[in-house]
């Protein structure tokens, strides 16, 4: 597996096919190796896009890191360092659930890297968002504060990227279980949803200056995870973005976490692949309205 240096951290990632590139993203703190994420970028390079995934930092294979302000900004941040840093030119951003946000503050933060956006399953509401806060901080806070660094790497949602990349195993033990514990209280309330944007880190006037071309795939109306409200919110913020029906049936999350929840198999994702001819559609067509 190919890894860059970016930013200071090892990020591993994968390149697939030729042509215009595009950059996916996948959700939670799951890797590129989760079912559906190649498979998509397979599909985007059949049909003759040059597609790349990636471990963002503290999943998969890449390096851990904590020395930051709000997690999903350092996504951001190394994702537009990857694309640089492999000559990837101006790239289809896209991403989704927690690849959307990441994927939006990308286009941001970094809008030189960007030619299109294009988002589904767009996290949001105050409940929604308020698990995001406890599940990627909350249980780290409470395990580093009762257990310290060696109860942390201990934590189940650690294992993967413990397992690919050893080393972060090692990193997590040196960390001060204090500080730890002050970085998780730091990240948790950027979490939380700001008053007139429905994406944690933008703001209602940071949509308004998306000026490429966006795609957003309207969530299903029984999501509770990624409400529609959220993906309408963001269609009528981001000027000129396209709101599309998603390939996906009604209860394709529920059914998809049912069987995550009951078996441990992790097929979340799976569906993904079906996204390929919109996408290709829209990297095609630009996606203007």
């Amino acid at each position: 597996m190919p890894v860059a240096r970016v930013n200071g951290l090892d990020i591993a990632y994968e390149i697939h096919g030729e042509g215009d590139p595009v950059a996916i993203t996948p959700g939670g703190r799951f890797s590129m190796d989760t079912k559906g994420v190649r498979e998509l970028a397979q599909a985007l390079a059949a049909g003759g896009k040059k597609a790349l995934i990636w471990d963002r930092p503290n999943t998969g294979a890449s390096d851990v890191c904590f020395d930051t302000e709000f997690e999903s900004n350092m996504h951001a941040d190394t994702l537009a360092g990857l694309i640089k840093e492999l000559d990837l030119g101006r790239t289809t951003i896209a991403g989704g659930s927690a690849g959307s946000r990441v994927s939006l503050l990308t286009v941001l933060r970094h809008p030189e890297v960007a030619e299109r956006l294009a988002v589904w399953w767009i996290t949001g509401g105050f409940f929604g968002l308020m698990a995001l806060a406890s599940h990627y901080c909350g249980e780290m806070w409470t395990t580093a504060k009762t257990g310290g660094m060696a109860a942390v790497v201990e934590l189940p949602g650690l294992q993967e990227t413990i397992t690919k990349n050893p080393a972060n195993r090692d990193r997590l033990l040196a960390m001060d279980p204090e500080e730890f514990a002050r970085v998780m209280e730091r990240w948790a309330p950027h979490f939380l949803q700001p008053p007139d944007s429905p994406v944690p880190g933008l703001t209602g006037e940071d949509f308004k200056t998306i000026e490429v071309p966006t795609l957003i795939f309207r969530s299903s109306a029984t999501d509770l995870a990624h409400l529609r409200r959220t993906t309408e919110w963001v269609h009528e913020l981001i000027p000129g973005s396209r709101l599309v029906e998603p390939p996906f049936g009604e209860n394709e999350w529920n059914e998809q976490s049912a069987i995550y929840q009951s078996t441990g198999e992790n097929v979340l994702f799976a569906g993904w692949p079906a996204l390929a001819p919109q996408l290709l559609e829209f990297m095609s067509s630009g996606g203007a309205t």
